[in-house]
């Protein structure tokens, strides 16, 4: 399985983002990490990921008789190339988003189901703003968020740090005109 196939599935990019940061995890602490779905759906979608490159076993430890593995993510596999990006058919866009909208939905709501979820304290946001611009603003924009995300993108787990999930999205609502009225 190619890794745009692996990662084309919300479960398995769940497990992707919960082992970012150079975090290691054994598979019952990335069941525990996503309670809303089942052990063995878990288990079968770490075992996809590790066949496929995705994820490698970063430890085995001997845990009352039986092996239990530490995963972690290869960063390099776990991208979607620019070559790859460019070459997807509009279906292949749609299919993407709509994988990417239920990670997003589905984590979202497990954050909410937690007997302490605060929004308003975890400073949650999720606005959405239509603004106009030409192609030049647009790029300068994209490099302005990717300056702000880049340099946290390696952070790792740490006391007094939360993993917060950042998604920025943007697609053009309207064609331009030739006309600004």
């Amino acid at each position: 399985m190619d890794p745009l196939e692996l990662l084309g599935q919300p479960v398995r990019l769940r497990i992707v983002h919960a082992l970012r940061g150079g975090r290691t995890l054994t598979t019952s602490q990335l069941c525990a990490r996503i309670p809303d779905v089942s052990k063995a759906t878990v288990y079968r979608h770490i075992e996809l990921l590790a066949a496929g490159g995705i994820l490698e076993v970063a430890e085995e430890r001997r845990v009352r008789g039986a092996v239990e593995r530490l995963y972690r993510l290869r960063q390099d596999r776990a991208t979607i190339d620019a070559g790859t990006a460019e070459s997807l058919t509009p279906e292949d866009h749609r299919r993407g988003f709509a994988v990417a909208m239920a990670a997003l939905l589905a984590e979202f709501n497990a954050y909410l189901d937690k007997e302490h979820a605060d929004p308003a304290a975890d400073l949650v946001g999720y606005r959405q703003h239509a603004v106009w611009l030409s192609r030049e603003e647009l790029l300068e924009l994209i490099t302005q968020m990717r300056r702000a995300i880049l340099p946290v993108l390696d952070n790792s787990p740490a006391p007094g740090r939360t993993q917060y999930l950042i998604s920025p999205i943007q697609f053009p609502i309207e064609q331009p005109s030739a006309d600004p009225d």
